[in-house]
């Protein structure tokens, strides 16, 4: 039970990191490499404001929002000029990687770092103490998650969004101002990873390389669930996630990971378009 928790929730986080990515990918044609460095700026951002005296939960909104506000700036300075350009966006984003890498370490050095859960309390659920903490990451994920797809779903940017992915040509010819909706959906994309660094920011050990050890699994589930769906996203999520979860306990992390990447090889081959198809995507 214990393990299925912790499976759950490593699969809710990878999540949010993997359909921020794909949002971007699916609408600007942009790899952003720089995608687990958000991750890793969500991070100390809730390390740099719980130390200034902010309470925790008020340094998760504090992160989130300045996430989407490095969002705007990027895609205005950079990710605009990359769009539909997938070596200079690969490129361009990597450049950009280091360069946040290099500034962290430059403001808090290149050690870890710790930040204090809100709540050490535990929960009791069917026999097994569980932290209290975790129970509320994962609910905050599935809600923003539950979110992003009535979003993407039911409403009306969501529909313009499903139609710039699909036809981006028809969608303009239609009216949609199809830039407007990209540099949104980038805004949303480093906001959601900004928020997923700062729910786990009190689980694990915050150094500026901690967005390198989700970049990877989130690239891989959108590859394998259909970068059009959010739904896919998800599903690979829960995939890829779930299968390096379950295999870190067999085998040693290199030769789990090793096997993961076997595993997506194989759905990607089976399934090109991934395991859910979005409405209107090409075949």
């Amino acid at each position: 039970m214990e393990f299925a928790l912790d499976v759950l929730s490593y699969v809710l986080v990878l999540g949010l990191v993997a359909v921020g990515l794909a949002v971007i990918f699916a609408l600007l044609r942009v790899l952003n490499l720089a995608h687990g460095e958000f991750l890793m700026l969500g991070a100390y951002s809730v390390l740099f404001a719980t130390q200034s005296g902010i309470p925790f939960w008020a340094a998760v909104v504090v992160a989130t929002v300045a996430l989407a506000a490095l969002g705007a700036i990027v895609e205005m300075l950079l990710i605009r000029r990359l769009a539909g350009r997938p070596l200079d966006s690969i490129l361009g984003t990597w450049g950009l990687a280091i360069l946040l890498r290099q500034a962290v370490v430059l403001h808090f050095g290149p050690a870890s770092q710790n930040v204090d859960a809100p709540t050490s309390a535990d929960v009791v659920i069917a026999g097994i103490v569980y932290p209290q903490y975790r129970l509320t990451v994962m609910a905050i994920a599935a809600a923003v998650l539950l979110g992003t797809v009535v979003l993407f779903v039911g409403t009306r940017f969501g529909l313009h969004a499903r139609a710039a992915i699909a036809r981006p040509d028809i969608a303009a010819a239609l009216g949609v101002d199809v830039r407007k909706v990209a540099a949104r959906s980038f805004v949303l994309g480093a906001a959601l990873a900004g928020l997923a660094g700062a729910l786990i920011s009190p689980l694990i050990s915050v150094d500026p390389n901690l967005g390198l050890g989700y970049l990877v699994p989130a690239f891989l589930a959108m590859l394998v669930g259909g970068g059009a769906s959010v739904f896919g996203v998800i599903a690979g999520a829960g995939v890829v996630g779930g299968a390096d979860s379950v295999l870190s306990l067999y085998l040693s992390s290199v030769w789990a990971q090793s096997a993961v990447f076997v595993l997506a090889i194989m759905l990607i081959r089976l399934r090109p378009s991934g395991l859910v198809r979005g409405r209107g995507e090409r075949p």
